[in-house]
């Protein structure tokens, strides 16, 4: 066959095709989890009374095209276990994955002749010597077909995994990263509070998170700026600590990470007062703050408080003139200062930040933010794949003025990391919810083994990020995920 040892992108087709005693279950049973295999013989034996019975075999059959057709139209991973040697049958489940739209790859399971009549003699249920010859020919003339049909690949019944979609070109990435290191700035996003001691122990495990993050090689740690949680994450009742409240307890917790958020809502605090908050924590922190600001999103958050919520353009404005106020309020003099919807009379700030310039990042993927982070900030966190982000970094440059370097790139995700597949099984299927299917977690928290994350993360520098941040879903237990995302950092030292 053509290409050995693929990621497959989940969800997939995979047609399993060859010969009686080829090895095809063999290997589809230590490849896959058995609830993605459909086997002709299983069903045979479901419909009939038994894997034997062969006058069960139409039935077999069409039961085997419906859980087929039921599968694909569900997007689920569809392992497709018979003898594939017929095309017409072949074509079908192509046409099927094809309009749903998921990738459909073929493995041909070319082993010898001699060896499949060796396998089939030591069986304790043989295939007749007569209908085996049948197979093995028929064989012979499938195999230069397949790869004219149509196939996204024709694999040999080698490594194969199924994985997100983020992760697909991950193995190969993962080996320039061997051969040529990048380097790679990471940072850790706490998204949630809720811990397995509990509210009373809540300071302690915050403290753990920042040790063990230290020790894991993270350069920086952010905090969500909400005052409950967000819908995307929890429950709006959960535990939520305030952002700026909680960095300074890590400030007072950590040496040398340094501490922001991801990001601050425009809207949330008098811009002024936001400065001289954040320049305390830099002097507190030993010249450690991040000022993360964002156009503000969260309507409800904002009714229950009883704060406004400005219209987009409102915010917009609101924006631009804290980018242009907060490097003057953290500057020499205390001169007058005015915007279009700003006006400060004084911009006294003592003690000054430490750091000169205090990094403003920018959060927000629109390119209207992106404009506003080209002219004025330090840097801009976005979403997306490493396709997106280089997108992005184009933009920026394309848009940064004369004479300024366009905005460090970052990059956020949810990241669950396994130490290998047998780990990362294991994580998704405890932290899954129980209704959903497995591989949709996966990919909705980017779940992959550590050489995987380590490709994934080189792709998105290609592409132009010069820092990643993730939370993880796992972080419950404050030390263990960590230790393991040290692992994946150290690739990038």
């Amino acid at each position: 066959m053509e290409i050995e040892g693929r990621n497959l992108p989940a969800p997939c087709v995979v047609v399993l095709v060859g010969p009686g005693a080829a090895g095809k279950s063999t290997w589809a049973a230590e490849t896959f989890a058995a609830d993605l295999v459909v086997s002709s013989d299983r069903l045979r034996a479901l419909v009939g009374a038994g894997e034997d019975d062969l006058a069960a075999s139409a039935d077999a059959f069409a039961l085997l095209e419906d859980v087929v057709r039921q599968r694909i139209g569900r997007r689920l991973t569809t392992v497709i276990d018979t003898l594939g040697l017929d095309r017409e049958r072949r074509l079908n489940w192509l046409a099927m994955a094809r309009a749903a739209g998921i990738a459909c790859v073929a493995v041909g399971f070319d082993t010898p002749a001699e060896e499949c009549r060796r396998r089939n003699r030591e069986r304790a249920k043989r295939i007749p010597a007569e209908v085996l010859t049948g197979q093995l020919k028929t064989w012979a003339a499938v195999k230069k077909e397949l790869p004219g049909e149509g196939y996204d690949e024709v694999l040999a019944p080698t490594a194969v995994r199924v994985v997100p979609e983020a992760f697909v070109g991950a193995g190969e990435a993962a080996q320039r990263q061997r051969e040529a290191p990048a380097q790679l700035r990471f940072g850790l996003q706490l998204s949630s509070y809720t811990h397995k001691a509990g509210r009373k122990t809540t300071g302690q495990w915050i403290k753990e998170v920042g040790a063990a993050a230290e020790a894991a090689g993270f350069d920086a740690i952010y905090v969500m700026d909400h005052f409950r949680q967000i819908p995307q994450v929890g429950r709006a009742w959960e535990d939520f600590l305030e952002s700026w409240t909680t960095l300074a307890y890590l400030a007072a917790s950590t040496e040398r990470v340094q501490l922001g958020t991801l990001v601050s809502g425009i809207t949330y605090r008098n811009v002024a007062h936001l400065g001289k908050i954040v320049a305390t924590l830099d002097v507190l922190s030993g010249g450690r703050a991040v000022c993360g600001l964002g156009l503000a999103w969260f309507e409800a958050e904002h009714k229950a408080y009883g704060w406004e919520f400005p219209s987009v353009g409102d915010r917009y404005a609101l924006l631009e003139d804290a980018l242009q106020l907060l490097p003057v309020l953290w500057g020499p003099g205390n001169k007058p200062w005015r915007g279009k919807v700003l006006d400060v009379p004084e911009t006294a700030c003592y003690p000054r930040p430490l750091q000169d310039p205090l990094p403003i990042l920018v959060g927000g993927s629109g390119n209207r933010t992106l404009r506003l982070a080209a002219r004025y900030a330090d840097a801009v966190n976005v979403f997306g794949n490493a396709g997106k982000v280089k997108e992005k970094a184009a933009y920026l440059k394309a848009n940064t003025p004369p004479g300024k370097e366009p905005p460090r790139l970052t990059q956020l995700s949810t990241t669950l990391i396994g130490r290998n597949p047998q780990h990362l099984t294991a994580l998704i299927d405890r932290l899954r919810p129980r209704n959903q299917d497995p591989a949709k977690y996966a990919a909705s928290v980017n779940a992959a083994t550590i050489p995987d994350q380590i490709g994934r993360f080189r792709e998105l520098s290609e592409a132009g990020a010069t820092e990643v941040m993730f939370s993880l879903p796992d972080l419950d237990d404050a030390l263990s995920p960590l230790a393991t995302a040290a692992e994946v950092i150290a690739a990038f030292r």
